[in-house]
């Protein structure tokens, strides 16, 4: 049957056109319930739909079988509720689906998974194309009115469909909603309906569920007090007018980990001043969670502050201590210098919340039997959130995840629920889970759907892949990588051509060989973005089959290689560069020690040592180029763990050694990520994927120039005979590079270190992008005016657009829209920045995770230490033995604070009468503190000098 809508609409040129709308409906659509023969059979497909006998939990509302058909609203806040194993049997409409999709595509994933998971028995049914259940719109019915009449006209449907199974018990349909109008048109139509809370407290077995329900309502459980504590969100129409008109600004709200009542907003577009604009202050904070999009109002200049130098963490017990709140923001506000204010402002309404399930623990309420507690997530940034819970002695000590519902006016925290509890903390997989989860690293098994997408095993390379590639099998190729690698990407190889020149190629793993555009293993890897490296884990971008095994360039095996072959002179000048797709057979795999030993040893001139030799001496004249050129070597403290074969905990913690045969081979991944750049935006200007390191902002620099130009007077009387020894230029990458290297003292070969650090921490991030959507190419820290990433495709994703890229340039696969449509690859280039920036955040806290476990069982150990950065009431110092940086407080909770004298301009910090400054020598005591068991951390306490 054909139903058709005819409207008319004005075209952008005046013209007015008659456009009809053709909506097809069919009786062929299943019910979806196993036990009916009324309807056709369901066509295959994931998930096996509706049980013949429903078997779900066991209400006291509805005790005979029944089926569940939530309404949008409902799908969309109680999401947590429905992936319960125990909620089974459920109808979701196409009308349901479709709103959930426009209004939050998480949801809508979440929802597809559950409707796919044969063991949770969802059926999703088509009711607006079914002849029976769809609807038109009445005229001056609005949308959401049509749309909750259609649901009510289902449930009708199905219950009156459901009647005429001949079985012996009937099964009904419950109609879930919270919408109150709603509910009461369904009773008055016949329809048996509850709310969520009333379904729910009804399960007879399951009374835990209770505390998985949602608050929807902000005005919902409102603290007794009912004092209003922030300011009311202005509405959404006008925000935007105020934007467009300028009165507001809008931008992303970012909390700070070391200060919990002030935050920064990044505004959004392409402004240059007030770029950056600090919020202070609990009531200027407004409610804003990390990561919202928000509305913000700046402040008149004589109320703008400078960032605060105070580090303040919420642990306060008591829930709604405002007068406390006030005396600590007292705290913030010391006088500052003129030049040190920046732009600051008040969150005045919220644009787009970005809240997720947020894991943490219970902060258990000192009232005997009450329900309400404070849970305190893991990522000091998040404010506490307020929970119900009849669990709370179960969850005491537990790592649990909870989601916020709602921010009340007159509530010093946001409420939430309990969603799933991870496991007990400190629990080596519990706190694995909570890292990967918290830094939003996807790490579940890959799918079905991606894994068939694999070759089928056992695999060989055939003539339809040699159709379009060189067979380099004949060199004497080796690779060289870390102890215990397994996906192998890059190789190498260096011989003498007869015209007495060099041949230097660098040959990697054909990924995009195996991953084909557009298929689910390609999506997956493109949600991915990158693979993880935890201490004792790996989380894979792609399948283990492809990134240890097919795709690995591992030694005597035939392996698919995408090549950059250069001939050089003896100068390492590049004569001529050709890129092939290639088959290669490594003739070793080499760690970077046993490379170094080859190089070393007089006895070894085999053919793979001599290849070694002539890269090693090539990469030597190529890195001394590259730092003429303005190329920055910087420095960060990386370390290792020595693991016990049995328990797997850490038993030495040293810093990595790095060798010449690591510099040996960066300098040819360098310039073939170079070479690839120049190739690719050749041929494709405008759809380019490019790395560019954008140059810091001068002020970036003010923490290292006045830490070389202020260090303790000592270090000048033993290490500097004259104050010029030590100038830091920032004028220039090149001026920087030149006065970094002069920064060196025999007595003190470590200071050379800590100012790298420090310039490390001065610079920007560096990002992927689009060509046709940047004008700025510049890789600041390698002082290349172009680059981009090609040299590891099996653990980056930006390198697989890349090898697609290439591969089209020089003829060898062919194209696909996507790979030529500009914005599409710019909303890739975003989602690999995110992925990669999360990346390196959960590998620093799976360092700081296995840090503690190292120094659990070591007791107080005493090392020497140096001064890396000065704040009001602490500093942060850096232990070159273990590469490991900690806070040193002198402010304690039950101890007589010292007297503190901050000075910004040195800067410095005076306890007492003892002067510390950036760079100073100390010793200090280094144990774990475990008083609080979800920021279990390392404690520093100062020994020398005495204070």
């Amino acid at each position: 049957m054909l139903t058709s809508r005819m409207f008319l609409k004005r075209t952008r040129a005046g013209a007015v056109v008659k456009v009809v709308r053709e909506h097809y409906l069919r009786d062929d659509i299943p019910c979806g319930a196993a036990g009916c023969r009324l309807c056709p059979p369901r066509p295959a497909g994931p998930g096996l739909g509706l049980e013949e006998q429903p078997s779900g939990a066991a209400s006291s509302l509805c005790p005979g079988p029944h089926y569940l058909l939530p309404d949008t609203n409902l799908l969309l806040h109680q999401i947590d509720i429905l992936e319960d194993p125990a909620i089974k049997n459920v109808i979701v409409l196409q009308t349901v689906l479709q709103e959930v999709k426009n209004r939050s595509v998480p949801v809508y994933r979440r929802i597809k998974d559950v409707i796919q998971n044969p063991e949770k028995h969802f059926y999703s049914f088509t009711n607006e194309h079914h002849r029976e259940t769809y609807i038109e719109q009445e005229r001056g019915e609005s949308s959401n009115d049509r749309n909750d009449r259609a649901i009510r006209v289902a449930v009708k449907w199905y219950n009156e469909h459901l009647k005429k199974i001949e079985d012996e018990e009937k099964i009904q349909v419950i109609f879930l909603t919270n919408d109150r109008t709603n509910k009461e048109k369904a009773l008055e139509e016949g329809i048996t309906a509850y709310t969520c809370e009333e379904y729910i407290k009804s399960l007879i077995a399951n009374p835990d569920l209770v505390d998985r329900l949602a608050c929807v309502s902000d005005e919902g459980k409102e603290i007794e007090s009912g004092k209003i504590i922030f300011p009311e969100h202005i509405p959404l129409s006008r925000l935007q007018q105020g934007i467009k008109s300028g009165v507001y600004l809008q931008g992303t709200y970012r909390a700070s980990r070391d200060n919990y009542l002030e935050a920064t907003v990044w505004v959004h577009g392409d402004v240059e001043e007030n770029k950056e604009i600090i919020i202070q202050g609990l009531k200027h904070l407004n409610r804003a969670v990390h990561e919202d999009i928000v509305a913000v109002e700046l402040l008149a200049k004589d109320e703008w502050v400078a960032p605060s130098s105070v580090v303040l963490q919420d642990d306060g017990q008591i829930e709604d201590d405002i007068e406390n709140e006030e005396e600590k923001e007292k705290s913030l506000k010391t006088s500052v210098n003129k030049d040190m204010l920046r732009p600051t402002g008040k969150v005045v309404g919220i644009i787009k919340r970005n809240w997720r399930p947020f894991c943490g623990m219970l902060s258990k309420s000192q009232i005997k039997e009450a329900r309400r507690h404070l849970f305190t997530p893991a990522d000091r940034r998040i404010p506490r959130i307020r929970i119900e819970t009849r669990q709370a002695d179960t969850l005491e000590g537990q790592r649990i995840i909870v989601a916020i519902d709602g921010w009340p006016r007159n509530s010093r925290y946001p409420n939430g629920h309990f969603v799933k509890n991870l496991g007990g903390a400190g629990d080596k997989e519990t706190e694995t889970e909570v890292l990967l989860l918290e830094h939003d690293v996807p790490h579940q098994p890959f799918s079905q759907s991606v894994l068939s997408f694999l070759p089928k095993m056992p695999w060989s390379i055939t003539e339809q892949d040699m159709k379009y590639r060189e067979d380099l099998r004949h060199l004497y190729v080796c690779s060289v990588d870390p102890p215990g690698c397994t996906d192998i990407d890059d190789a190498l190889h260096c011989r003498e051509v007869e015209n007495g020149n060099i041949e230097v190629g660098v040959h990697i793993a054909d990924v995009s060989h195996f991953i084909r555009p557009g298929n689910a293993l390609d999506e997956e890897s493109a949600k991915r973005g990158t693979t993880v490296y935890l201490c004792e884990k790996r989380i894979d971008m792609v399948p283990e089959l492809l990134s240890s095994n097919l795709c690995s360039l591992r030694s005597n095996v035939d392996r698919l290689a995408f090549s950059c072959i250069w001939e050089m002179n003896h100068k390492a000048e590049i004569l001529k560069t050709r890129f092939t797709k290639s088959i290669i057979n490594s003739k070793a795999s080499l760690t970077y020690a046993e490379a170094q030993m080859r190089i070393d040893s007089a006895a070894m001139n085999d053919d793979i040592t001599t290849s070694l030799r002539g890269l090693n001496k090539l990469a030597k004249i190529l890195k001394k180029k590259r730092i003429d050129n303005g190329a920055l070597t910087l420095s960060s403290p990386e370390v290792r763990f020595h693991m016990d074969s049995e328990t797997h905990d850490p038993i030495d913690l040293q810093t990595k050694e790095l060798k010449e045969t690591n510099s040996m081979v960066e300098e040819f991944m360098l310039l073939a990520n170079v070479s690839v750049a120049q190739k690719i935006y050749d041929e494709f200007p405008e759809f380019a994927l490019l790395r560019k390191h954008p140059a810091p902002p001068p002020s970036n620099y003010d923490i290292l120039v006045k830490a070389a130009n202020n260090i303790s007077p000592f270090f000048f009387l033993y290490f500097f005979p004259s104050f010029q020894n030590l100038e830091i230029k920032t004028d220039s990458a090149k001026a920087l590079a030149e006065s970094l290297d002069k920064a060196e003292s025999p007595v003190f070969p470590y200071l050379n270190t800590l100012l790298r650090i420090l310039t490390t921490r001065c610079m920007m991030q560096a990002v992927y992008f689009c060509s046709g959507m940047d004008n700025d190419f510049h890789h600041y820290g390698l002082a290349s005016p172009i680059y981009t990433h090609f040299t590891s495709p099996i653990r980056r994703y930006a390198d697989i657009i890349v090898h697609r890229l290439l591969a089209v340039a020089i003829g060898a696969d062919s194209t696909y829209p996507e790979l030529l449509d500009k914005h599409k690859l710019a909303d890739t280039c975003k989602n690999l920045n995110y992925r990669h920036k999360m990346a390196q955040y959960a590998q620093r806290a799976s360092v700081a995770f296995h840090t503690q476990l190292f120094f659990k069982s070591k007791g107080v150990v005493n090392e020497d230490a140096y001064i890396l950065f000065v704040r009001k009431n602490a500093v942060v110092v850096l232990i070159p033995k273990y590469g490991l940086e900690g806070t040193v407080f002198f402010e304690e909770k039950g101890k007589p604070t010292p007297r503190l004298d901050y000075n910004n301009e040195v800067p410095s910090l005076t306890v007492e009468d003892t002067t510390l400054r950036v760079f100073d020598k100390v010793k200090v005591n280094i144990m774990l503190d475990a008083s609080n068991i979800q920021h279990q951390k390392i404690r520093m306490v100062l020994v020398e000098p005495k204070v």
